[in-house]
């Protein structure tokens, strides 16, 4: 069984993306690693090449910047870096730039790719998630983040990357999946505030018209972390390789002054979740296999 990882990035250095650490987080699982490297502003490339990585490969890109509309170029990126992967290999593993992998769970995603190799059916893995927000110590414990996403898929160019890269389809259907025991830790949502805003910034040109950024805009120079309806308290252990960046956070932030007060709606869905672990009317990108 042969495993490609792959992913794409632009600007890693220029918006503090912890793309290094996402890639080494399942490259012990992976024969190789093609990086979609898009044409950046700063030393993203050479910042892929100081790995010294040799399952690394690098795949030269340009994005295509009229492409302003629901995030798609980020989907048309996602399938640059699919295609490149061996032919040889079952499974593709992919990571976006700012997700990262906890070494305690390779066993686990190693042995849902070896149980599921010869069944095809299951076209893909699906990944619990942690989404950790203004700061390492806290997550996102709210409907507004998803619990899960496809993350691992076999090897078969008609599957295509999805709306803004978030899922897959196959001939425009839901991929059939397995669940694997293993989390993805998201960390999109922790970066200088000045980082964050910059990211921003520039991420609303790959949604939104020139006008809607106009009208919208906000003249701040770093990103208010206020606001979140529900944080909890992160009390497990972050990945190895991501243990400099969170010894290194150097900016304050309070969970109590982000805190925001959610409508009766939401408090009251939150609630049953909670109590049930039913999410009401949750959204899922994939099928489960049964």
């Amino acid at each position: 069984m042969k495993v490609s990882g792959f992913t794409f990035v632009r600007n890693a250095v220029k918006f503090d993306y912890p793309v290094v650490e996402s890639i080494r987080s399942i490259l012990p699982v992976c024969d190789e690693f093609i990086v979609a490297v898009g044409n950046s502003d700063d030393e993203t490339r050479n910042l892929i090449l100081s790995m010294g990585e040799p399952k690394i490969k690098i795949f030269d890109s340009v994005w295509d910047d009229s492409l302003r509309e629901g995030g798609q170029v980020l989907a048309v990126e996602t399938n640059k870096a699919f295609d490149a992967i061996s032919p040889e290999s079952t499974w593709a593993f992919y990571l976006q730039a700012d997700e990262v992998v906890h070494e305690k769970y390779l066993p686990a995603i190693r042995s849902a790719m070896e149980k599921w190799e010869s069944e095809p059916k299951v076209e893909g893995l699906v990944f619990n998630y942690t989404h950790f927000y203004g700061s390492y110590q806290y997550t996102g414990d709210s409907r507004r983040w998803y619990r899960r996403e496809v993350r691992v898929i076999r090897n078969d160019q008609r599957i295509r990357s999805y709306l803004d890269a978030q899922g897959f389809r196959k001939e425009g259907r839901k991929l059939f999946v397995a669940p694997v025991d293993a989390f993805v830790f998201h960390y999109g949502w922790v970066k200088p505030p000045q980082a964050q805003q910059a990211k921003l910034q520039t991420f609303h040109k790959y949604w939104h018209s020139d006008r809607w950024i106009e009208k919208s805009k906000k003249n701040l120079s770093s990103f208010d972390y206020h606001g979140m309806d529900f944080l909890a308290p992160f009390n497990d252990s972050h990945p190895k390789v991501m243990q400099e960046r969170v010894k290194h956070q150097n900016w304050e932030f309070s969970a109590e002054k982000s805190a925001h007060k959610p409508s009766i709606k939401s408090a009251l869905l939150h609630f049953v979740e909670k109590k049930s672990g039913w999410r009401v009317g949750e959204y899922r990108n994939y099928k489960m296999v049964r």
